[in-house]
């Protein structure tokens, strides 16, 4: 009776622990949605629009991002996430756009104006007569 009665007891511990492990807050759909928020919460992401999933606390970062450090910031705010097992992404830097750039003239018209102006700015040295010591003597 006592032997009984130890066990029930320790298959009712063995449960309550074996289920405290698998509460929804380590479930795929907790952790996504805790990636999302700590994402939304951080203020250099701040209308950063990634898709993030999870399957098996592995988590996907997906989508395109303005620049270097907003994607290293993606990640690190995601590896911080409690319950992220390990983290894949296929986050892509899109380019910046350069300023709109007049188009190239013709090397020969280019170079032909700047000689027109270097001979405009010319300066020509005024005659100098160099006169030597007087050798008269008085």
């Amino acid at each position: 009776m006592n032997l009984l009665k130890r066990t029930t007891a320790l298959v009712v511990v063995t449960l309550v622990l074996g289920t405290a492990g698998c509460t929804k807050s380590s479930s795929d759909g907790a952790i996504t949605s805790r990636v999302k928020t700590a994402i939304s919460n951080e203020p250099g992401l701040k209308g950063t629009k990634v898709s993030v999933s999870t399957n098996e606390k592995v988590v996907h970062l997906s989508g395109t991002v303005k620049s270097r450090d907003e994607r290293a910031m993606l990640i690190a705010v995601a590896r911080k996430v409690e319950g992220v097992k390990a983290l894949k992404t296929d986050l892509v830097v899109t380019p910046q756009q350069k300023a709109a750039v007049k188009p190239q003239q013709k090397p020969g018209v280019e170079a032909q104006k700047k000689r027109e102006l270097r001979a405009q700015r010319r300066v020509t040295p005024p005659e100098v007569q160099f006169q030597g010591p007087s050798t008269t003597s008085n």
